[in-house]
């Protein structure tokens, strides 16, 4: 199964930014995120994201 960065936007809606990597990680894994989107998390290239933007604008880059 693949993941879309859209697809990973919708899950992690509701965060409060800024918000870290390693944040985001365990928000997923407290809610049920799939392999792929842990995955996906774990690859993103910044520490910290300031605001949604920044977070799909990562998701966006390929690794």
């Amino acid at each position: 199964m693949t993941v879309t960065g859209v697809q990973l936007q919708e899950y992690l809606a509701g965060l409060d930014y800024p918000v870290s990597r390693e944040d985001l990680i365990r928000w997923g894994q407290e809610n049920g995120a799939s392999t792929a989107m842990l995955q996906m998390l774990q690859a993103l290239p910044l520490e910290q994201f300031n605001s949604p933007d920044e977070l799909n604008a990562a998701l966006s880059t390929p690794t």
